[in-house]
């Protein structure tokens, strides 16, 4: 499946021009694609669904039917309206878990994605950037790609304990193994953080059919090219992870973004604070101090 769109999002204060390209594809080895995708503006995700047997594929596409039940397309959400979708797509993944005589099947899936919010308390237009799982958030300026989210996952707390290289991770037998999703606990634990919205951004959100197939430079070459592909960006990012193997399914949203004339108010566009209301707990962020570059464009 493949989509792209583009529109404008009126805010107090300007407006949004905000385009997208997205597409997801069941790769090369998969039956089924269990990844699903939302590119409404003004907000996109990636969701992957895991475990066949337990309706993986439903419980994707559960997130995305409550998204777009809790938020409006075409206008700006709060923070607490987003974090709000993320629990109730907890629940509605939990609902979707089998109880059978060898015990319950769990129904889950990895969350990622931005929406552009009114921060409150005259801080402005955010874009807030959630995850639950190894699901992805990059911000590309150009030359350099930055990972804004942190997988939940085996090998990442091993990379973070300094007991392996990021390159080992990517061999490590654990690298599948997730540690957060949507639907495996009562309570979900989103990582989630505020970026101020201004000038020009660009965000790619994928799941991990891409970034396991296709490393950082890899993804900024395509992103840094011009490409007639008939599904943008994203098309050629999918088709690239599909030379390398497509051993999952795959899915990537770019999602491209100016501001006409906002005012940001008391925001001096260097702050990533959480606004005032939003509770500590649903915060469980380890922003990576403007993101980790993982790839680059060569001079």
């Amino acid at each position: 499946m493949a989509a792209d769109g583009s529109g404008v999002v009126a805010m107090q204060g300007g407006s949004a021009r905000i385009s997208h390209s997205a597409r997801t594809d069941v790769g090369r080895v998969r039956s089924v694609n269990e990844d699903a995708l939302l590119a409404e503006a003004p907000v996109y995700l990636v969701a992957d669904g895991m475990g066949g047997h337990a309706r993986g594929d439903a419980a994707s596409r559960a997130v995305v039917d409550t998204f777009r039940r809790h938020l409006v397309p075409g206008a700006v959400s709060t923070p607490e309206q987003v974090l709000d979708a993320i629990h109730s797509s907890n629940e509605a993944v939990r609902a979707l878990s089998q109880h059978g005589e060898e015990g319950t099947a769990v129904a889950g899936t990895t969350l990622a994605g931005v929406a552009l919010v009114d921060a409150g308390d005259g801080r402005g237009a955010h874009w807030m950037v959630f995850n639950i799982g190894d699901s992805r958030v990059y911000t590309w300026d150009g030359r350099s790609l930055r990972q804004l989210s942190v997988d939940h996952s085996a090998v990442q707390e091993l990379v973070d304990a300094g007991l392996i290289s990021a390159d080992d991770a990517e061999r490590h037998p654990d690298r599948n193994v997730i540690t957060r999703a949507i639907g495996a606990d009562e309570y979900a634990e989103p990582d989630v953080w505020l970026i101020p919205a201004a000038g020009r951004q660009v965000f790619l959100i994928c799941s991990d059919g891409l970034s396991k197939e296709v490393d950082g430079e890899g993804i900024a070459r395509i992103l840094a090219g011009d490409t007639g592909h008939a599904a943008g960006l994203a098309g050629e990012l999918v088709d690239a992870a599909l030379e390398h193997g497509g051993r999952d399914n795959v899915t990537a949203v770019i999602v491209e973004s100016e501001l006409d004339d906002w005012e940001h108010g008391d925001d001096d566009g260097a702050t990533r604070d959480r606004p005032p209301g939003l509770e500590p707990q649903a915060e469980q962020t380890r922003p990576r101090d403007g993101g980790a570059t993982v790839g680059d464009v060569p001079s």
